[in-house]
């Protein structure tokens, strides 16, 4: 029983549904902005087109240099394109990297964001940004960068490779583990982030098998809204750490790094936060989630190790410094030698263990 707790919801508005994109120009106008600018990454020109379509009129320009863990010179340059254009607003249309630009601009400028995710990543849903210089990805979090408005539109999520859809989900599945066992969860976090993980578990394996199943990109979408916003709504713990100190200072994808250490970090975690174990063990039918999760990731053809995307050993003892020297609150407080095993697994692909 949850017998004391702090519970503070979001401003957020979402608009969810297939075909839902119709209704971009309406949430634009209820916002009171005239001229937005498309942010994306490069190669997502269908998208991009899509979006300035439904936007119409309110269409100031488009930016499509958006970048993995949000160089600083790149929000930069998406800030003086606004400028320069006379943009009142963003539109992000991708994952992380277009809306974690989107939150850039409006943090150090305040032009409101509307996202129109593709992905899983579940960034549209939390105050949470991150902005990487000089090798050094930093985050925090600020109401300012919060997107006003949501439009999640499983079609757009139609085109997204099945690969990516699995490391993008265990993303999504990342927010949820750690919101379990976070130090501000609560029953209403919980119950989100059993559901949105549910979800999850449930879509990708269908995903993996047919792509275009309509049916499972909704459920996958619908989870990771919940799975984000449980990060939202929590603070980050050991996992998001590491997911940030391996993204922003050795350049490794994001959605990947988040697939290959979670199995790693739910099982250090695991016997210091029975309550979270206890969720994951019936979401995923077994006693023992953190390997139950270590083995759909390979059966879904997931990367099984860090050094598969680019990790080297003689990074590690650079990683766990960071990680020591500016550590997240977690269930257990892990000493070095703890975390250069649990890295040491990860990069070799080994099974997770407690140890």
């Amino acid at each position: 029983m949850w017998n004391e707790f702090t519970y503070q919801a979001l401003p957020m508005r979402v608009a969810f549904g297939a075909g839902r994109l119709a209704v971009l120009a309406e949430e634009v106008a209820r916002l009171g902005l005239e001229r937005v600018l498309v942010l994306a990454t490069p190669g997502q020109e269908e998208h991009v087109r899509r979006v300035t379509d439904a936007l119409g009129g309110h269409t100031a320009g488009v930016f499509q240099e958006a970048r993995m863990h949000v160089p600083a010179e790149t929000a930069a340059a998406a800030w003086a394109t606004a400028r320069r254009l006379g943009a009142d607003g963003c539109v992000a249309v991708g994952g992380g990297s277009a809306i974690g630009l989107g939150k850039a601009v409006a943090l150090k400028h305040r032009l409101p964001v509307i996202a129109v995710p593709t992905t899983y990543a579940g960034s549209e849903m939390t105050p949470i940004w991150g902005l990487t210089e000089d090798g050094v990805k930093r985050t925090g979090r600020d109401a300012a960068v919060l997107p006003r408005s949501v439009v999640y539109d499983p079609e757009l999520t139609l085109t997204l490779p099945t690969a990516l859809s699995v490391t993008s989900g265990f993303n999504a599945l990342a927010h949820a583990v750690e919101g379990l066992y976070a130090p501000d969860a609560s029953p209403i976090v919980s119950l989100m982030a059993q559901e949105g993980a549910q979800a999850l578990v449930e879509a990708l394996p269908r995903i993996a098998k047919d792509g275009a199943d309509i049916d499972a990109r909704t459920r996958a979408l619908y989870g990771a809204w919940l799975c984000g916003a449980v990060l939202g709504a929590t603070t980050m713990s050991l996992h998001h750490k590491l997911c940030h100190v391996l993204g922003g200072s050795f350049d490794l994808p994001h959605a990947e790094v988040h697939t290959v250490v979670l199995p790693h970090v739910l099982a250090y975690n695991a016997p210091a936060a029975p309550r979270a174990a206890m969720a994951m063990e019936h979401v995923l039918g077994t006693r023992d989630p953190a390997t139950a999760l270590w083995d759909l990731a390979r059966s879904l053809g997931a990367p099984a190790s860090l050094a598969e995307i680019g990790m080297s050993e003689e990074n590690i003892r650079e990683a766990v410094r960071q990680v020591v020297a500016a550590p997240y609150a977690n269930p257990r407080t892990p000493t070095a030698e703890e975390l250069t095993g649990l890295l040491e697994r990860a990069v070799r692909g080994e099974r997770p263990t407690s140890g």
